[in-house]
């Protein structure tokens, strides 16, 4: 690399920093799905339309339908431009649209129908805007040779709305009527569509002139995306990283009945939760760089196998506030590098497509985990928090032997490095 470049480079990877900090900030703050409003409706749901515990867990399991197709999103991403400005058309188009449903949300009587009709459009809608948020985060990751660190900032960035959210949820349930929670989300919703006519030359320029951005037509992108080997492990380990049965709806009613807390108490313990990966992400940008993908995915993963086993032997809800701590910085390498690995298994051209199917994986577990911890919640009054631990534990320690799945050159190089077997990628040549 010549002396220029070097000179160069610190200035383009902190614009390129300066660009997706606030654009993550907002993409995660409306998320429908994200802390705020996922908990804001809970409690919509408990207090208000008096929902039990199967009931609620039923509701998000349902509303979050489009993020489990959520590839069809990130494929019509990789194939349609709208407005001839890539991924900034679709949040130009669809963060105002999100934004018409929430003021129609805001006026409409709260029934369990209503809710439920106005946060699957809403979800339906926000799945542009994240399709292309993703899309774009793993086209530059892929170009910038810096999937680690992208990594890092979007987990760090990310997780502030989810503490905010959690924090803010327990506040807002307490003092917000229904219909200005969602006046504030149209709010939010219109800031979005404001950031798209931001446009960095340093994300930007040539962005989608390079082989990595260039696809083919819908039948030869879903014949690579079917032959492209590193994708499938990729999805799996994340289905199955989300797969926590006891870390949503159980323990919302663990925590508030069997423990005796209130709402608040609820919030801030994710809050806490959330707050605890950041360090860890932080570490993670600088071990990435000094490490393999291969080393960091290991050692990620054995140290978040016993995460949630500490909340089933709680007796207070103040131990709980403690443990959370310890217990989110347990996850925090394994999550960064596999939003790391997922950045660097997406094929030329379907940068949106397969971080999508990886979203929709997420979101997928993350329901049905917390769909059948509720059924194994009920099935124990004295034991079913306990037994919702096990078996996120169990699932946990089987991403293991997934790992071995994943193509060796994928995770032979730490970040910044260049990967012989990722150069001059296009839509014909793909790695072994």
């Amino acid at each position: 690399m010549s002396d220029t470049a070097k000179a160069e480079q610190p200035a383009s990877t902190a614009s390129i920093f300066a660009y997706f900090t606030p654009l993550t900030f907002l993409v995660y703050l409306v998320m429908p799905h994200g802390y705020l409003l996922d908990f804001a409706t809970a409690f919509m749901l408990k207090d208000q339309l008096h929902l039990n515990p199967e009931q609620v867990s039923t509701f998000r399991l349902l509303t979050a339908i489009p993020v489990y197709l959520s590839v069809v999103f990130g494929l019509t991403r990789d194939l349609w431009n709208p407005l001839g400005m890539r991924d900034r058309g679709y949040f130009l188009i669809f963060a105002p649209l999100t934004a018409i449903v929430f003021l129609w949300m805001a006026y409409a009587n709260l029934t369990y129908s209503s809710l439920f009709f106005g946060m699957l459009l809403v979800m339906f809608f926000w799945r542009f805007v994240a399709a292309a948020q993703w899309a774009l985060l793993a086209l530059v990751g892929q170009e910038q040779l810096m999937s680690g660190r992208l990594s890092a900032l979007w987990n760090i960035v990310a997780s502030i709305p989810y503490i905010v959210g959690a924090f803010a949820s327990g506040w807002i349930a307490q003092h917000l009527l229904p219909h200005q929670t969602f006046l504030l989300m149209m709010v939010l919703s219109l800031a979005m569509a404001a950031f798209a006519l931001w446009k960095p030359r340093a994300v930007f320029s040539h962005a989608y002139d390079k082989p990595q951005a260039k696809g083919s037509d819908l039948i030869g992108d879903i014949k690579r995306l079917v032959r492209h080997r590193a994708a499938y492990p990729a999805v799996l380990i994340m289905f199955m990283f989300q797969f926590a049965p006891g870390s949503n709806t159980p323990l919302q009613f663990y925590l508030t009945n069997k423990l005796h807390a209130s709402n608040a108490v609820y919030g801030e313990y994710y809050a806490i939760f959330a707050a605890a990966f950041i360090p860890i992400f932080f570490l993670y940008g600088w071990l990435c760089k000094r490490y393999s993908l291969k080393t960091l995915l290991w050692w990620g993963t054995v140290i978040t196998v016993p995460q949630l086993m500490p909340l089933a032997f709680v007796h207070s809800a103040e131990q709980a506030l403690w443990l959370a701590l310890p217990i989110g910085m347990m996850g925090g390498v394994a999550a960064a590098a596999y939003y790391d690995l997922a950045m660097r298994s997406c094929p030329p051209g379907l940068q949106g497509t397969l971080m999508m199917m990886v979203d929709g994986m997420f979101l997928l577990s993350y329901r049905g985990g917390d769909w059948l911890g509720s059924l194994i919640y009920n099935s124990s009054p004295q034991y079913g928090f306990l037994y919702c631990a096990l078996a996120t534990t169990a699932v946990y320690a089987l991403i293991l032997p997934v790992l071995l799945l994943i193509p060796r050159a994928l995770i032979a190089t730490a970040d910044g490095e260049a990967n012989p077997a990722l150069e001059g990628l296009s839509p014909t040549r793909e790695p072994a």
